[in-house]
């Protein structure tokens, strides 16, 4: 299971081109995809589309669905490919998916509202609410949302890889996850580095149930699904999603997508040739990720929520500010930058998603005003890299092209 900021890790190495390789089982989206109804006939959706398509193929993506928003544009949704590739059914916009880490962004607002309404503090230890954390006389509310807090991220621990390849059915309870850190030593001291964490969240779940005395799912659903309007977004920790919902599908087992390298040049299309088909991890079980990644939502549902993300409608000012308060992921060029349970990625304000099966890109622009929304049923391809975040990059190209060069 892939545990970084997938968008945090897009710098892409330099390599030579591709030679004319045989491919492997056509595992990719067909050219007669169907759109959604609102969906626009203009040069700019036929050449977006063109473009997602082609990417889609090289990046052996089943299926995809995409929503930009712009003022200039409008609203553009369509539906590209499969969304079941033993069926042939194609994929559609009102298909559910997991959405993974955009989880995070449910879970960190249930925190932030319980800090605006004084039941929790952003700055005071973890060990006020919670035992037995390692630092956690030090590690505060922020640090945890903020990624700073040092603490092992469980999703990298190659034993509880092995498991979820093993026994993708698997329940995982939340203590399990922890126990699983917190066996590790820390990353650095509180408040010193970053690094994403998965642990972190699963920590904010159990802190805001006990404040509250509330399931994390009622929380969610109360605070955050209904009264944003996001009448088809859920919290499924388990093995099934709401139908409708397209197939999910792995190349790259858990194990080996811990160290698989992105891969250019001949070594991607050897990946390619040879990566056979992939695995359907629909009904692998989400308590893997819990309050981290447990969510399924909907294109139309995620473009709602960017915008109210962005703009804090659920939030007061004050804490929709600390909310924005961005540290570096990383050194890179155009890296994103990490807010509390939210980050700036050249601007668009939101998240990334990856679970088994699945990944996704939600953001809004305040700037301008646009909302991009990719939700793929492949959670990594052949080549190492996260096929919506790839997708996304060929919208952001269109919409301003210099901001898909910094991308790179």
């Amino acid at each position: 299971m892939a545990a970084v900021l997938t968008a945090g890790a897009i710098a892409i190495a330099m390599a030579t081109p591709a030679p004319a390789v045989p491919r492997g089982p056509a595992t990719v989206a067909s050219s007669d995809a169907r759109a959604s109804q609102d969906a626009q006939d203009t040069p700019f959706t036929r050449k977006l589309t063109a473009d997602l398509l082609a990417h889609m193929q090289r990046l052996r993506v089943p299926g995809a669905i995409v929503s930009v928003s712009t003022p200039a544009h409008g609203t553009w949704t369509t539906a590209l490919g499969t969304a079941d590739l033993a069926t042939g059914t194609p994929i559609s916009a009102r298909d559910h998916m997991r959405v993974g880490s955009i989880t995070k962004t449910f879970t960190g607002t249930v925190i932030l509202q319980l800090v605006q309404e004084g039941r929790l503090a952003l700055d005071k230890p973890v060990a006020a609410y919670r035992q037995g954390v390692p630092n956690g006389g030090r590690i505060t509310i922020r640090q945890l949302l903020q990624m700073t807090s040092g603490l092992y991220n469980y999703a990298e621990d190659p034993r509880f890889n092995r498991q979820l390849d093993q026994h993708p059915e698997r329940y995982w309870s939340p203590q399990e996850l922890l126990d699983i850190a917190f066996r590790h030593p820390v990353y650095f001291p509180p408040g010193t580095g970053y690094h994403y964490s998965n642990t972190n969240y699963v920590l904010l779940g159990l802190i805001a149930e006990q404040v509250t005395g509330r399931p994390l799912a009622s929380l969610l659903r109360e605070r955050v699904f209904e009264p944003a309007g996001l009448e088809e977004t859920s919290f499924a920790n388990g093995r099934s999603i709401p139908r409708p919902h397209a197939q999910g599908y792995m190349f790259i087992d858990n194990v080996d997508s811990l160290t698989a390298p992105v891969l250019t040049g001949k070594d991607a299309a050897w990946a390619d040739w040879s990566a056979g088909n992939p695995r359907n991890a629909t009904r692998d079980n989400a308590s893997l990720a819990w309050s981290a990644g447990a969510a399924v939502s909907t294109v139309d549902d995620l473009r709602r929520w960017a915008k109210t993300l962005a703009t804090g409608t659920l939030l007061s000012p004050a804490v929709q500010r600390e909310r924005l308060t961005f540290v570096p992921t990383s050194d890179l060029p155009g890296a994103p930058t990490y807010g509390l349970a939210v980050a700036n990625i050249l601007g668009y304000i939101g998240h990334d998603g990856e679970i088994p099966g699945y990944n996704s890109f939600m953001g809004y622009d305040p700037a301008t005003r646009t909302t991009i929304v990719v939700l793929t049923n492949l959670n990594q391809s052949p080549d190492g890299t996260a096929p919506a975040i790839e997708l996304t990059k060929q919208i952001i190209d269109q919409l301003t092209p210099q901001d898909s060069a910094a991308l790179s």
